[in-house]
């Protein structure tokens, strides 16, 4: 987005910041781009949320301020609120990460927590004149979550935040408990101008009109499918079984598509390597058990499926014969949340590297005659 920018105003006096995860900058002219940890915060993180707070302190009314917001700034930017600290935040975001909470319920705390989402960095801004151009990772593109909403306002009404606290469990930091649980004086509303220019429906959408150039009947689910990955994988696999056995809701050659960010719950200290991409897909092939003609792939758009380096994964008929084969036990794996190491055996992980975008994740399921 920022290459992008420089590209379309290349005679603009033009200066700015930008934070992305390590590995993923991009050579600039006149941006700066600095890198920090995803998922989990670091000290870089919070130096970046400083940087980008000391750039826009002091602007006027004839500034205008263009904030490039998608998803990840939750953890690349991180300004803890009053009374904690960057440890704090870090251990509050591997409970989140853990808990099972939808990615609306998680960014809500990350903006009780912060100094600079919820529409706080916007406050830093004014009086100058801001446009938020926005890539949207999150189910139903609320730009309250997008990167946690530096630049909206957020009534902080839509999620119950001490009952999240009661889920997080006793390992949640008291000082961040308090935060959530407080009765806090509404901060004042404003308006800003904020553009949505690429969204999980969009893909559906490109991939939709792909498929029927193809002949190949689209099914789309939306971009807002959550819940447990591998409840999902089930799911799928009985809707797939009913396209190619009976036709319904629609026959064959169809795909099916779906957006969504489906959410991997560990009970355990003990976890393999995986996110919820593979996690999904090895609990679809389990449940498929060989269903013929049926092909799978979900990925994460932006090229990192959790902490991986891959974006995710594909199924085939005999993805389970072919682990057997191989000595492996997927449903063990299934359990050990270490369905990276079936398919990165098999040679069925999906490797982009960074993509440079990030329109949360994209599932597609190929139903054959």
């Amino acid at each position: 987005m920022a290459r992008a920018v420089e590209t379309a105003w290349p005679d603009v006096d033009l200066s700015g910041v930008v934070v992305t995860r390590y590995g993923h900058a991009v050579a600039t002219d006149r941006i700066e781009v600095l890198e920090a940890a995803h998922p989990v915060p670091d000290a870089a993180s919070e130096h970046a949320a400083r940087r980008i707070m000391a750039a826009v302190d002091g602007l006027g009314p004839q500034d205008l301020v263009l904030a490039l917001i998608s998803g990840g700034g939750s953890s690349l930017m991180v300004l803890p609120a009053d009374g904690l600290s960057l440890e704090h935040k870090r251990h509050v975001n591997r409970l989140l990460l853990a808990s099972g909470l939808g990615i609306n319920e998680m960014n809500a705390v990350r903006r009780r927590l912060s100094g600079i989402k919820g529409g706080r960095l916007a406050e830093a801004i004014r009086p100058a004149r801001l446009v938020t151009l926005a890539i949207s990772d999150v189910p139903g593109d609320d730009p309250r979550s997008i990167a946690s909403g530096p630049t909206v306002h957020d009534p902080d009404a839509a999620v119950d935040l001490a009952t999240v606290a009661e889920r997080l469990g006793p390992d949640l930091p008291g000082a961040a408990r308090r935060l959530l649980v407080a009765r806090i004086q509404p901060r004042p509303s404003f308006e800003t101008d904020y553009r949505m220019i690429a969204t999980p429906q969009m893909a559906l959408q490109a991939a939709a009109k792909a498929a029927r150039r193809h002949g190949v009947a689209p099914l789309l689910l939306g971009d807002a499918l959550e819940g447990e990955a591998r409840e999902i994988g089930i799911l799928m696999s009985g809707i797939a079984r009913s396209i190619r056995r009976h036709g319904y809701p629609l026959p064959a050659p169809a795909v099916v598509l779906s957006g969504g960010e489906t959410t991997v719950s560990v009970h355990s200290a003990r976890v393999g390597r995986g996110g919820r991409n593979t996690e999904f897909l090895l609990s679809l092939a389990i449940a498929l058990r060989g269903e013929p003609e049926v092909f799978g792939m979900s990925a994460d758009t932006d090229g990192i499926d959790g902490t991986e380096d891959a974006a995710g994964a594909v199924v085939t008929p005999d993805t389970i014969a072919r682990a057997r084969a191989a000595g492996l036990d997927p449903e063990a794996l299934l359990r050990g949340h270490d369905s990276y190491s079936l398919f990165s055996r098999l040679g069925d992980l999906v490797v982009t590297g960074p993509t440079l975008t990030n329109v949360n994740d994209f599932r597609a399921l190929l139903v054959l005659p």
